[in-house]
């Protein structure tokens, strides 16, 4: 899956001065995928998960 010229948003809890920034990219969920790449490799690699996955990983942060 070519993710090259996705759009990618920075997670809300990420901040300029953290370790931890991530980006997400929902240019492909109409092909049942989510991308997450860390904001400060943004050439580096993309990790990709099934749509039901990432919904399920954000269920259980807020519940």
């Amino acid at each position: 899956m070519d993710l090259t010229q996705a759009r990618y948003v920075k997670a809300r809890r990420s901040d300029g001065s953290s370790d931890n920034c991530v980006e997400c990219t929902f240019d492909h969920v109409s092909a049942g995928v989510v991308g997450i790449r860390d904001s400060k490799d943004p050439s580096g690699p993309v990790l990709i998960f099934p749509v039901a996955e990432w919904r399920a990983f954000l269920a259980a942060q807020h519940g």
